[in-house]
């Protein structure tokens, strides 16, 4: 674990409480190989911290985007706050190179996990709000997503269905939807990928494209659409 004196360097942001700090590094695995260490891991604080994210996220689309509809906004939010881009933004402050991790998960490369990474920085978060209050939360927040919000004033950043998807059954159905390729057509140098979407085995749509991912994010765009339209 790296000097958090320093990544406290790196970000412009000096805490009063060295321990919050320290304790939203702290991963469970940690703690299962040092029972008697004197923190908590970081889960609650990861808790708290997407919390915070969502809420300060949609206030900034909020007053940013007067004339987006709802349901483009919630496909931003979504977009912006899934696991693969809090992932990209601990990566681009080297976040795992400050984790407490056990032995363990460290040697399978958690250091580079994308659940440990986008954890960790909703538990910073949590950290920041505990010890700064809500004002420097939200400056940080904003401040790390500003180039994302210019992308989206310029139209370069489209809605992550499967995300969408996702967060949408686990808040009406708690479940998450499952993807199968059903079906591959054509030569190999010019494949075609049926794949099913399936919630509590349903099958909810069925999408193509030339790749496993295309094929599964159509899927998902159709059953999205499909699920939005009953509520």
């Amino acid at each position: 674990m790296r000097d958090l004196n320093q990544l406290q360097s790196e970000l412009g942001l000096y805490f009063h409480s060295s321990a919050l700090l320290k304790q939203s590094m702290v991963h469970s695995s940690y703690l299962n190989e040092n029972p008697d260490f004197h923190f908590q891991d970081n889960e609650r604080m990861e808790f708290l911290g997407d919390a915070l994210l969502n809420m300060i996220v949609a206030e900034k689309l909020f007053h940013e985007f007067p004339d987006f509809p709802e349901g483009k906004l919630t496909e931003i939010r979504v977009s912006l706050t899934r696991q693969e881009k809090l992932a990209e933004k601990a990566s681009a402050i080297n976040l795992g190179e400050y984790m407490l991790l056990g032995r363990g998960e460290d040697a399978s490369g958690g250091r580079k996990r994308r659940n440990n990474l986008a954890n960790t920085f909703e538990a910073l978060i949590a950290a920041l709000f505990l010890d700064k209050g809500i004002e420097e939360c939200r400056l940080f927040i904003v401040g790390t997503f500003q180039d994302d919000l210019q992308s989206i004033k310029a139209g370069k950043i489209k809605p992550n269905f499967k995300a969408l998807l996702q967060e949408l059954t686990q808040a009406d159905y708690r479940a998450l939807p499952e993807y199968e390729v059903i079906e591959s057509t054509g030569p190999d140098h010019d494949r075609e990928f049926h794949v099913a979407v399936s919630l509590n085995e349903v099958v909810l749509a069925i999408g193509t494209g030339k790749s496993k991912k295309t094929a599964e994010a159509h899927a998902a765009r159709l059953a999205y659409e499909k699920l939005s339209a009953i509520h």
